[in-house]
């Protein structure tokens, strides 16, 4: 089977490459003391939880160079409690590493319009399914599940409003798991550290901030 892209076409890693080369032209080459200063090391002093949602890269929306912000995507952004239990904890290695080793001041957690996870979480369509078949989704997404019921009782289980509040949500379910972190606890008490929600529209481009002392988010 050939894997040629179609005529006319350039797609997959070609695509790709061929952003490389403007990158290196453009990017790359116009800011030589920059990527020299990275060679040595990075200093973020901001870390973005974001969803791996194609459409909300958090360098685009806050229009920054790298090595400004360290950036953790997954599935609706989700921060999961702090666990001890055996197996492979990347989210929470991430922000262990952003905390404690970088020391960042503030972790930003990104939720965003039309997402896919909090869409599933709130329908449950994949309840059920095995692992590899949409069971480590489903088992990701239901960290969700206590402020889904919430959301249903509101707003029921489809329709804009009840995706909405359900993407709203789960940037507080976040926050949440993130202060049962000790070391994010610890620092957020001694004022090291800043906790924040966000929600990125894609409707509009709007960013909305949560006010955390009403649990209202409004736009910027």
């Amino acid at each position: 089977m050939s894997t040629d892209s179609p005529a006319g076409s350039v797609g997959g890693l070609n695509r790709l490459i061929e952003g490389y080369r403007r990158f290196r032209d453009n990017g790359w080459a116009s800011n030589r003391e920059r990527w020299a200063a990275l060679r040595e090391g990075q200093e973020p002093d901001v870390m973005i939880i974001a969803c791996s949602d194609s459409r909300v890269d958090p360098s685009q929306i806050f229009d920054v160079d790298p090595g400004e912000v360290f950036v953790v995507r997954n599935v609706a952004a989700m921060v999961p409690p702090f666990e001890t239990s055996p197996g492979h904890h990347g989210v929470s290695a991430a922000l262990e590493f952003a905390v404690q080793i970088l020391k960042v001041r503030e972790v930003v957690v990104l939720g965003h319009g039309m997402c896919g996870g909090c869409k599933a979480a709130l329908s449950r369509e994949l309840a059920g399914t095995k692992p590899g078949e949409g069971g480590f989704i489903a088992d990701w997404i239901a960290m969700l599940d206590d402020a889904r019921e919430a959301v249903v009782h509101d707003h029921g289980t489809q329709g804009a409003a009840a995706e909405r509040a359900m993407e709203l949500a789960g940037v507080k379910v976040s926050l949440a798991n993130l202060r049962t972190f000790p070391c994010v606890r610890q620092k957020e008490h001694s004022g090291e550290l800043k906790l924040t929600g966000a929600f990125f529209a894609i409707s509009d481009g709007l960013l909305h901030v949560l006010d955390e002392s009403t649990g209202l988010f409004a736009p910027i």
